[in-house]
């Protein structure tokens, strides 16, 4: 793990930084600046998480100050949010669904269900037995189809998408849990990671 902070401070002054183990004697990883080469590598990795639950929130009062109230709750709570999808609302109310740890599942079922009463949402439902499947290069932020390469890939396998996550150089997908070891595959050999080590 690096602290956040350490690896601004080295971009911003142009430090490499060199990260090891605590466990072994491997030479660790060498964060440099950005070679060129880099970004003809769209995709890099291939990530997957089977540690989340999915709750959804619905009937979600569609105004201001109400997701505020919600992840204020969660927050205080000591729950740690990844994802969070938000529908279009319709008629005044709208569902919102994320993701938190699985060893949070319990706390946050008790927590929304007070939170629902609190802001007038229909329900709540905890979905366990999900995955997020995340594709990760810096070449993604300057070439497009990346995304559509990747559902498309993961469509002919039969894998619905529950929640999808963007940023410049990452894509994060919820799916079924049971289908993590097919969408790793799928995606590695979609995207030749095995050509491009």
């Amino acid at each position: 793990m690096l602290q956040t902070r350490s690896v601004e401070f080295a971009k911003k002054y142009n430090v490499p930084v060199r990260v090891l183990s605590s466990f072994n004697d491997n030479p660790g990883t060498l964060v440099t600046k950005e070679d060129s080469d880099m970004e003809k590598v769209v995709v890099s990795g291939v990530a997957y998480d089977k540690n989340q639950v999915k709750v959804t929130v619905q009937g979600v009062p569609d105004k201001p100050g109400v997701a505020a109230k919600i992840f204020n709750t969660i927050s205080d709570n000591n729950v740690v949010v990844d994802m969070i999808i938000q529908n279009i609302g319709e008629g005044g109310l709208t569902d919102m669904s994320f993701t938190v740890p699985r060893t949070d599942a319990k706390k946050i079922g008790d927590v929304m269900k007070k939170v629902v009463a609190e802001i007038g949402a229909k329900n709540v439902s905890i979905k366990e037995e999900i995955a997020k499947i995340s594709i990760v290069g810096v070449g993604m932020r300057s070439h497009s189809g990346v995304a559509a390469k990747m559902f498309s890939a993961m469509a002919k396998e039969g894998i619905n998408i529950m929640m999808i996550s963007t940023s410049e150089i990452k894509i994060s997908c919820v799916i079924d849990a049971k289908y993590t070891e097919l969408a790793v595959r799928v995606l590695h050999e979609v995207f030749e990671m095995d050509k491009a080590a």
